[in-house]
């Protein structure tokens, strides 16, 4: 039984492939499609995945789609009664429905074969829950506290509840207008990043002030009695005037959301998109992060009361912010924290396959995610077609005589593309896509943005440690794998990985354990043997363009930056070497 589940025409659109409840293969449109965020059909995706199995669509038994155009529809005719200027939006949003509903036509479409011939059967699946069952089925956890927080999607903002088995019981609900990702979207427009997506620059930039504006936060987020919060929606527009959004076939969208009410609070205008950053925006920044977590932990004590159990899982867009996820452990009753390497609307293409696997069709729960490489791979001899079609000089080496070449590569200053096995699934490149350099370089910050990345120098850079010798440099030593918390780097290491320790000193780290990525693991302590240090710095392989994918993505990023080494699995590219 083949199960294709999707995420489509909505932020970060995605699909994935189950056979039977084995994961086979998920991947983001925007990889394929190399557009940031993609909000359309998952057409290159779908095809991939079906690629990756040898199937075609018409050996697709079910399919299931992370939204349910009937949840909460009552409440949604309501507020649109209520707001008739909003009737503008509603429209497009109808349009969209529609098309989604007619899913046979465009899979028929897509892929030359009549719309009879699509014998797969349709599941709808609320958007919350399909985030919830995104974490939690593939948790390590039999029993869990549960909680998707968002922007919104069905009309909801925030979902929580209990998972037991295969059961999901959900407690309650955060109901558009209000939403925690709508507030944090506000400000980051507020501060000048207006792209879709932007505010996991808000998070490094909080870093670098101070949370004096708290008054002001609380009176545009109120904490309610029941453990949830409510918006106070004189400060935005979207409940009033209504905010224009894209989400169909490219780059999502979304219009200004803060009010004059709420420029007129904050005491200064919006920051311009080119205007310096100076300390009211930075203290900005702290404040509203500080009022996100505050939020958090509100609705995870109360959370706990009502379950009683150490373990949480979380998805959803707010649910990636690492800064809040690192302290979790620290101001509630949790002593265990799960989030999949795909928390954001990516994931709800994995989530939605779930929820019909295990709380519909009710196969047995058995797989833990602890990789994210879904992707796509490729074959050495499509690596070496890549590489000779740009007439690069290569070596492709034993696996050992690769691990010392790299290493000593960091350990001589090169900056390295790192290439190898598939693809990730989610935001962050953990050892599969990324660009690696060592961590104790006092330069490396400004080498990185000056010479590749080319982007705000408050933004931190990531240290991949080896899971032995987390206590050893970070306050906190529960597990990191997928990049999503941020801990305290103890005061005595952080002059030894200075590259890695962010302005507050903190890092977002990610665990790199021998069973789940040997050869990532084998290169930093390759790396480790020769410095004492087991970690390096990892970003993601690109230069503000979608993580790549292929190998002529990474050849092109390798040519068009001032990158030393590309290796892609076992083939070592040295620019020094061209010039010969």
């Amino acid at each position: 039984m083949y199960i294709l589940g999707l995420n489509a025409y909505h932020g970060d659109s995605s699909a994935c492939l189950f056979e039977d409840d084995r994961l086979v293969f998920a991947i983001e449109e925007e990889r394929l499609r190399r557009v940031k965020h993609w909000a359309g059909f998952p057409s290159l995706a779908i095809k991939a995945a079906l690629a990756e199995a040898g199937i075609k669509i018409t050996d697709v038994d079910h399919i299931t789609i992370s939204r349910d155009p009937s949840a909460n529809f009552f409440k949604k005719v309501a507020f649109s009664l209520k707001r008739l200027s909003l009737l503008s939006g509603s429209v497009d949003r109808l349009k969209n429905y529609r098309k989604i509903y007619d899913i046979e036509t465009i899979l028929a479409s897509e892929f030359g074969v009549d719309k009879s011939e699509i014998k797969a059967e349709i599941h709808w699946i609320e958007h919350h829950r399909a985030h919830l069952a995104s974490t939690f089925y593939v948790s390590p956890y039999q029993e869990a506290a549960l909680l998707s927080i968002d922007g919104f999607g069905d009309f909801t903002s925030t979902m929580i509840g209990y998972g037991q088995g295969n059961d999901i019981e959900v407690f309650d609900k955060v109901i558009f207008p209000h939403s925690l990702g709508i507030f944090y979207t506000a400000i980051t427009q507020f501060l000048g990043f207006d792209k879709y997506g932007d505010e996991y620059k808000v998070m490094g930039l909080s870093s670098y002030g101070k949370p004096s504006m708290m008054d002001k936060m609380r009176q545009l987020v109120q904490l309610t009695d029941d453990g949830l919060f409510r918006l106070n929606q004189k400060y935005f527009k979207h409940s009033s005037e209504g905010v224009t959004m894209t989400w169909d076939n490219g780059y999502p969208h979304i219009g200004p959301l803060f009010s004059d009410a709420m420029t007129e609070l904050l005491g200064q205008p919006p920051r311009a998109k080119d205007e310096p950053i100076n300390d009211f925006h930075k203290d900005l920044a702290a404040s509203a992060q500080r009022m996100a977590e505050e939020t958090i932990f509100h609705i995870l004590n109360a959370l706990y009361e009502r379950t009683n159990t150490d373990n949480l899982c979380i998805a959803g867009g707010v649910g990636q912010n690492s800064v809040a996820n690192g302290k979790i452990m620290l101001n509630t009753p949790f002593k265990n924290v799960y989030l999949p390497p795909a928390a954001t609307d990516a994931g709800t293409a994995v989530g939605s396959a779930l929820w019909f696997i295990h709380n519909q069709i009710r196969l047995k729960r058995e797989f833990v995610m602890l990789n994210a490489n879904w992707g796509q791979r490729f074959s050495d001899d499509h690596i070496e077609k890549a590489i000779e079609s740009k007439g690069l000089k290569y070596e492709k080496l034993t696996y050992d005589d690769l691990l010392e070449k790299v290493a000593q590569a960091l350990v001589d200053g090169a900056v390295v593309g790192w290439f190898h096995d598939r693809s990730e699934f989610g935001p962050r490149a953990l050892g599969y896509r990324s660009i690696l350099v060592d961590p104790r370089r006092q330069d490396a910050k400004d080498l990185l943005n000056t010479r590749i990345k080319k982007r705000e120098p408050f933004r931190p850079f990531a240290p991949s440690i080896l899971a032995e010798f987390v206590g050893e440099y970070f306050e906190q030593t529960a597990p990191v794998p997928f990049m999503e918390k941020v801990y305290v780097i103890k005061p005595d290491k952080r002059s030894v990985i200075p590259a890695v320790t962010h302005v507050d000193g903190t890092g977002r780290l990610q665990t790199v354990h021998k069973d789940i990525n040997p050869r990532y693991y084998d290169l930093i302590y390759r790396f480790y043997q020769k410095t004492g240090v087991p970690v390096v710095l990892n970003t993601s392989f690109n230069e503000n363009e979608p993580i790549v994918n292929t190998p002529e993505e990474a050849i092109d990023t390798f040519l068009r930056t001032k990158m030393d080494v590309l290796v892609l699995e076992n083939y070592f590219i040295s620019r020094s070497n061209q010039d010969e």
